[in-house]
């Protein structure tokens, strides 16, 4: 046992001397530099990239030039500028440190720009080849942009490499992990210049996501363990997802209306009407001048009344339904003059009037059932008034003649109690006692005293 604990001890010994190092170091290697100031590990702005100058540049086609604003000559670039001072230099030194331990690539501006130039040649030559080879060099791509971007964080060269190894996953059919670089992407560089490109691209992932959802119904296997094109579990959820996600990234973008009506119209082959119904009214409420602006009235129409549970329940959402019958009859006089949309629309009203028919029958019900037949003939005068023509019309004409003799009010029970046992005096409510002449004194007494 002492043998054992002599170990252990050694053993933590040398992992606290191994800290003490990487701490010393990350402090001690800034200082030995001086005073001096910082050189860029990517050099001095003012270089031609690979060497290249302006005239040159003029005779030559680069890669990364097509792609990337790290290749226009006098673009200014954070990391070139950095401060020299000593705090500085301990974060870049603390950062390599960092980057070593996790196995991510170190800062550097030349590596970046092979490293992307490698991926772009592997991305074009990937397009020539056959689908099974085509694949694995995409996937090869894609791991020489993540090194172009770990080793220029925070530039375009950064942006660029993420948007190209997301590219070479979608080629590559690796859908998921593309999906969650083209948000990583957005995420970090909200108005990054490969915007519309991203949202065209994840809006075409969540559409065939979605249609291979409706391929596999009724499949027994709920778990994905072999495609690497769709998520492990619920494929349509990340769908659905996935198109909120553009929606946020870029709420006045070209897709941002085609984003909402499709995650509305998935919510609603699900059955999940009130989901779709929040999707469709913010449609209605956002994109004013959406091309699906019509259908997102008509599909709100029936959403709304699936929503609806019954006469029990509140009539807010029939509200919003007759309401939303105006807007439409409003909004769209020529698409009411068509008769299958004014067909649409007008059964959509009856069955509004039906259930508004039926919560005033059930409430005059009630009131029969407790005697007080006033109250009901109330009911079923307006039931009649507003809603004649449907069938709970016809109960109310036939109850009417049959409680306008009963009386209209219940008769009390025991009433001979009350003579016997008469009530307690009221009790007359507690006064304030403020003065009227003098409104700014204030009150001697409460409510509470």
């Amino acid at each position: 046992m002492s043998a054992n604990f002599n170990i252990a001890f050694a053993m933590m010994r040398r992992r606290a001397r191994v800290a003490v190092w990487l701490c010393a170091s990350s402090i001690a290697l800034p200082m030995v530099g001086g005073c001096q100031s910082l050189r860029s590990p990517f050099g001095p702005p003012d270089d031609s990239p690979y060497g290249l100058t302006n005239n040159d540049y003029q005779d030559s086609v680069n890669p990364i030039a097509q792609v990337s604003g790290e290749e226009i000559p006098g673009t200014n670039d954070e990391i070139s500028v950095a401060d020299g001072s000593l705090a500085e230099k301990t974060k870049n030194t603390t950062k390599s440190v960092t980057n070593f331990l996790t196995g991510r690539e170190q800062e550097d501006r030349e590596r970046a720009k092979q490293f992307y130039k490698a991926g772009d040649q592997l991305f074009r030559t990937a397009g020539t080849q056959s689908t099974e080879v085509r694949k694995k060099t995409y996937a090869q791509a894609a791991k020489q942009f993540k090194k172009a971007g770990e080793s220029a964080p925070g530039s375009a060269l950064e942006q660029d490499s993420m948007f190209m190894r997301a590219e070479s996953l979608f080629f590559a059919d690796q859908l998921t992990m593309a999906t969650d670089t083209y948000e990583k992407l957005q995420k970090q560089y909200p108005r990054n210049r490969h915007n519309d490109r991203v949202a065209a691209r994840l809006f075409s992932i969540s559409r065939y996501w979605i249609d291979t959802v409706k391929a596999d119904e009724g499949s027994w296997i709920p778990i994905n363990f072999t495609d690497s094109s769709r998520p492990r579990l619920d494929t349509d959820g990340h769908a659905i997802r996935v198109l909120d996600q553009i929606r946020y990234d870029d709420p006045t973008g070209r897709l941002a209306d085609d984003a909402t009506m499709a995650a509305a119209a998935e919510y609603i082959r699900q059955e999940k009407f009130e989901e779709a119904d929040e999707f469709l009214t913010d449609l209605r409420e956002t994109f004013g001048d959406s091309e699906h602006l019509f259908l997102a009235h008509l599909l709100g129409l029936r959403c709304k009344l699936e929503i609806y549970a019954g006469p029990k329940y509140s009539e807010l959402v029939l509200e919003e339904a007759e309401t939303l019958v105006r807007q439409t009859r409003q909004r769209f006089p020529d698409k009411m003059a068509e008769p299958k949309y004014g067909d649409l629309v007008a059964r959509a009203a009856a069955e509004i009037a039906y259930h508004r028919a039926e919560r005033l029958a059930q409430k005059a019900s009630f009131r029969e059932k407790r005697k007080e037949y006033r109250a009901a003939a109330t009911y079923y005068n307006e039931l009649l008034e507003k809603y004649g023509d449907t069938p709970q019309a016809e109960i109310a004409r036939k109850r009417l003649p049959e409680i306008e003799r009963l009386p209209g009010v219940p008769t009390q029970r025991l009433s001979w109690l009350t003579t016997i046992f008469p009530e307690s005096r009221k009790k007359n409510p507690l006064k304030l006692n403020i003065p009227a002449s003098d409104q700014s004194v204030e009150p001697t007494e409460t409510l509470f005293r």
